[in-house]
């Protein structure tokens, strides 16, 4: 288990390079917010966590089911990520942010997770009408 990563994972570094894609900035893992979310828009005040399937036990997922052996184990273990994902993302919420989640098997279909996205982060910033605002305010 030692290999199992906390950040840059799969998921989360396909759900970056589409964001970037879509012309939206970001920051990474911010240490001072509940959860340290995968990717935070502090400007837009939006957090977007990539879970895989199997370690936050995505509902209804094929891969989102326990092992057959040391149930016991993997049981407690992995109820205790989705407790601790949702207190994260109840303190978010209470502080104002505004959550997402996108799963591992949601990656598949890059173009519905683009409008999922898109959605809920609304319109990008682009870098051209920045430079354009900048050059009519002097």
């Amino acid at each position: 288990m030692r290999r199992i990563r906390s950040k840059d994972t799969s998921p989360e570094l396909i759900l970056r390079r589409l964001i970037h894609r879509l012309g939206y900035r970001f920051r990474l893992h911010r240490k001072d917010l509940p959860g340290r979310p995968d990717i935070v828009f502090p400007g837009r005040r939006k957090v977007i966590f990539a879970h895989g399937c199997f370690w936050h036990q995505h509902p209804g997922c094929r891969e989102g089911r326990i092992p057959g052996s040391r149930l016991d184990y993997w049981d407690a273990k992995l109820k205790r990520n989705q407790l601790r994902d949702a207190a994260s993302r109840a303190l978010l919420e209470e502080q104002g942010w505004k959550v997402l989640v996108i799963w591992e098997c949601e990656l598949k279909d890059v173009a519905r997770v683009t409008k999922v996205v898109k959605r809920f982060l609304g319109r990008a910033r682009s870098q051209g009408s920045t430079a354009q605002a900048k050059s009519v305010q002097r």
